[in-house]
Parts: structure tokens; sequence; C-alpha cells
């Protein structure tokens, strides 16, 4: 009787959407294997417990029927029903004594395990509804859902033969229609042979990262920058080497001097994260011959190069390499939206079939569907067009942006590079803790980044002040939207004492290296 008003006492919720019988069955199997009910021991008659526990005899035929096909239950007709003698079960003190070690891993993780923990590894991630000033977002307002809507539909109606596992290149005719449109758009020496589609550019870092360094071998990263990529260099075992950003983009020189063994240089030469510079074409020719000199390998990374709101995009650094030096990153994530997870590598043509055999190992290749949907998507022109409406809403927001701050934040703010992108930086006019600003800005429905939330090394190591300051998206965020946001960062900035500078040397406006960063302020 003991044992029938144990389990009586569990507690069994009818609305829950779990069944009923399906909630027995995991209380009993719980309590089986925590010890609380010994091998051996022998169960109530499912009339018993039925009425017991206030349900149908048919739930508990159906919950012991379970646990007996799972080998936690024995019995026979007119003999009962026990648990079964033959499971090594723990005492209830081992299994308390488990319990508590439950919250600690059976072994620590693997030197290569612990470098993708840790904080070099933490990635932030988009929560809750759009706020301003959200960075990394495109304006999901904008994109043509009822069209992409119609041609996945179309898709599933007629599915295409390719479901089984496809090439890990990536789906062909999405493959040729990437190459076509980047030679016309960006002037990437390219064929469809040398395109392989990844989930997203962070895996296309990685897997470039895993594959062409040995571990523990250097690789130059803009400092600041991209934390993300960071991490995926530091995962892939790579010494992360951070290179000074000024107005002209990354400082070879400094690279060249600081860290002359590095096999490897990620790079945003057409929109530095977070300073928004262009890598001037003096800087881009000197990083191409010293890596050529240096066998060093180079990722262009372009990642929202389409827009740009002071004349045509840029040509890419891979239309300028004559030796092949130059791998080629982009993503979907900012023309069209995040959680597409769909990007590419072009890469020089001796590399194509090891990284396509690397991803096949990753992950063996992207969704067919969602690709095969993006090349409709391109081939019917609907992605051209999406591109020219996207510039034209999102030139309206920077000027909306540009004009609330210039109206309102003009004497506590300097406004960074601005023809480039879906963010803007602005600099604090005193030192103040950005990061505390960042913080606080949550309590006034606000979500902005601390350009210093980008900075990775020690300023002593790096040539250039640091930035102090915000990162604001506006891609995302209507004008009326955007307007409010600024109202309430004004009433943020007058309630928050500006404190003392990050780090000693942190740049002030009269700073000669700190009007470079700003020289292209319009």
């Amino acid at each position: 009787m003991h044992i029938a008003q144990s389990l009586a006492a569990l507690q069994l919720d009818a609305q829950s959407a779990t069944p009923l019988f399906r909630q027995l069955y995991e209380t009993i199997k719980q309590s089986i294997l925590a010890g609380k009910l010994a091998a051996g021991m022998q169960l109530p008659p499912t009339r018993e417990l039925a009425l017991l526990c206030g349900v149908s005899r048919q739930t508990v035929l159906n919950a012991y029927s379970q646990l007996m096909a799972e080998g936690y239950l024995s019995g026979t007709v007119g003999r009962g029903t026990f648990v079964s003698a033959s499971l090594p079960i723990p005492s209830t003190q081992q299994a308390a004594s488990a319990g508590r070690q439950a919250t600690q891993p059976m072994r620590p993780l693997s030197a290569r395990g612990q470098r993708f923990t840790g904080r070099q590894a933490q990635l932030p991630f988009h929560q809750g509804e759009l706020r301003a000033f959200r960075i990394g977002m495109p304006g999901l307002d904008v994109f043509p859902f009822d069209v992409w809507g119609r041609l996945e539909a179309r898709r599933w109606r007629k599915p295409p033969h390719e479901l089984g596992y496809g090439d890990p290149a990536g789906y062909r005719p999405l493959r040729e229609g990437l190459a076509a449109y980047l030679r016309a758009a960006r002037g990437v020496q390219c064929t469809a042979d040398q395109i392989i589609i990844t989930s997203g550019s962070q895996q296309a870092v990685y897997l470039i990262a895993a594959l062409l360094l040995a571990p523990g071998e250097q690789a130059w990263v803009e400092e600041p920058g991209y934390r993300g990529i960071n991490a995926s260099l530091h995962a892939a075992e790579a010494q992360v080497c951070p290179v000074g950003v000024d107005a002209e983009g990354m400082i070879v020189s400094h690279g060249m001097h600081a860290y002359p063994d590095a096999r490897l240089v990620y790079v945003t030469p057409t929109h530095q994260l977070p300073l928004g510079v262009t890598m001037s074409l003096q800087r881009r020719l000197e990083l191409l011959a010293w890596a050529s000199a240096s066998k060093a390998w180079v990722i262009e990374d372009d990642y929202d190069s389409e827009y740009r709101y002071t004349g045509p995009p840029l040509a890419s650094l891979q239309s300028l390499d004559k030796t092949g030096c130059v791998i080629y990153v982009g993503t979907l994530s900012k023309v069209l939206f995040p959680s597409l997870r769909l990007g590419y590598i072009v890469a020089p043509p001796a590399l194509a079939e090891a990284f396509a055999q690397g991803k096949a190992i990753l992950d063996r290749h992207a969704p067919l569907v969602p690709q095969a949907v993006l090349t409709d998507f391109i081939l019917e022109g609907h992605f051209s067009r999406h591109i020219k409406r996207t510039r034209e809403v999102y030139a309206e927001r920077r000027s909306a942006l540009l004009q609330a701050l210039q109206s309102q934040l003009a004497d506590r703010l300097n406004i960074g590079v601005t023809d480039t992108g879906l963010h803007l930086p602005v600099m604090f006019r005193q030192p103040c803790d950005d990061e505390a600003v960042a913080r606080k800005a949550l309590d006034h429905g606000l979500e902005i980044r601390a350009l210093s939330h980008f900075y990775n090394a020690r300023e002593a190591d790096i040539p250039q002040p640091r930035a102090c300051g915000m990162l604001l998206g506006f891609a995302a965020i209507p004008p009326e939207e955007i307007r409010r946001g600024v109202d309430a960062l004004r009433v943020l900035l007058e309630g928050f004492q500006p404190g003392k500078a990050i780090g000693s040397k942190t740049a002030q406006p009269q700073d000669r290296s700190h009007r470079l960063i700003l020289s292209g302020i319009k």
C-alpha cells in the first residue's frame, strides 16, 4: 500500500498537452531510475492505481505497457507487475549523489572544446522584439515575403529531384546565379565551380581557417573588429593577431611589423566593422603585395557592400588579386534576412574541392529548398529589385538618423563614417564608459552596441587609440521610430555623467588620430 500511495501522490495534470499515460509513464520511469522504486519491487494492480490516481484503468494499462516494452517493468497475468530485477538501479543514496554531481561534466572539455567556450567564444544574438538601434538587421518590413512564399510554395508543389543528399558545394543553379551577380556587381573574378554555399559567413571563416592553418599559426584581424570572426579563428586553433585600423582601413605596416609570420588575414575592406571606413587603394595593393610575397591567404568579408549611399558599390579586393591569395566571403543575411543562414565562399580554383569536402564533413551541405527558392528569387529578377528598393529605404532611414543626431545630440556626439552599410558609428565628445551606456540603454527601450565591445587587444598593442562610442543600426527601423529612439537616447545621455576614459589613451576629439577616423563625416 505504501508504493500505491506514493504513486498516487504523483502530480498528473489533466490540462497538460502531454497525455496522462505519458505523464504516468515518465513519473514511474524516473522513480525507477532514481532508486525510489527498487529492482524486484511489485507495483500496484492497474485497477487500484487507476482509482488512487483518479484516472481510467486504460491510462494505467498504457503506461505499464510502455514501461514493459522498454524493459523497466516485467510481469505475467495473475502474478502482478514488478520493477525488472535485472536493472542496475542505484540506491537512493547513490542516486542523490549522482544528482548532485550532474551539474558538472563527467570530465572537462578537451583543449579544442575549450576554444568553443569562454569569453572569446561568446557571441551576442538578437532577443525580444525589434528596438532602435539594433545592429546587424536588415529591414524585414520591406522584404517581399509574399513573393518568397509564392516561390517556396511552387517548389514544394514540384519538389526538386535533389531532395536526397546533395552536392556539398551547394545547389548548382544557385552557384551559377551568384557567380553572374558577383561578376557584374562586385567585379569578383569567379565561376560557379569556385563557389561553396555555407551556413553563413561565420561557418565560412571557420572552414577556411580549419583547412588552411595549422594549430598556433597566426591570423591578422582588424582591431577593432567583429568578435564573431575572432571566435571562429580561435576555435580553429589559430593565434588571433590584432592589427590596428585608421581612416584608410587596416594598417598593413602594423601587421607586417608586429606579426610578420602570419599565414592568414581577415579584412573587411569595403566597410570596416565597426568604424565604417573603406580601405584605400594604396593599402589594398600593399596588403596584396605582402600576402603574395609571404604566401599568406587573405579572407575578404564583403558582408554589406550592396548598400553604399554616396556612389556605386566599390569593386572588391578580390578583383585586384593577381596571384590567387584572396578568398572572398559573402552572406545573404544582410541583403535578405539572417535566419536564412546562407553564405558563400569564392575560393581560388585550387582550393574549391578541398573546401567542398570540408563543408561535407561539417554538415553535408546547406539546406536545399532555401537554396532553390533563392535561385528562383535571383533568376526572376526579385533579388536585384529588392536590393534597389532597400537601398532607397535604407538611405531614407540613414538620413533620418543623421538629421536627428545632428539636431538633438551634436553637442555630445561626433558622427563617424556613414556612406556604407546598415549602421553608423558615433563617438562621445567626452570620455565615457560606453559599455555602461549600452547597458543602461535597455532601460530606455534602446538596443545599442558599445564600440569598446569590438576591441580585444590591450591598447598598448595597437597604434591607434581606442574609439569610445556606440554603433547604431538604422536599416531595420522606420524613420518615426528612429526619431523616437534618438529622443530616448538624448534623455539617457543627459542623465549619464561622463566617466573615466576607457583606457589611458582614449581618443579626444582634438587628437589627430581621432580626426583621421572621423575623416569621412559629411
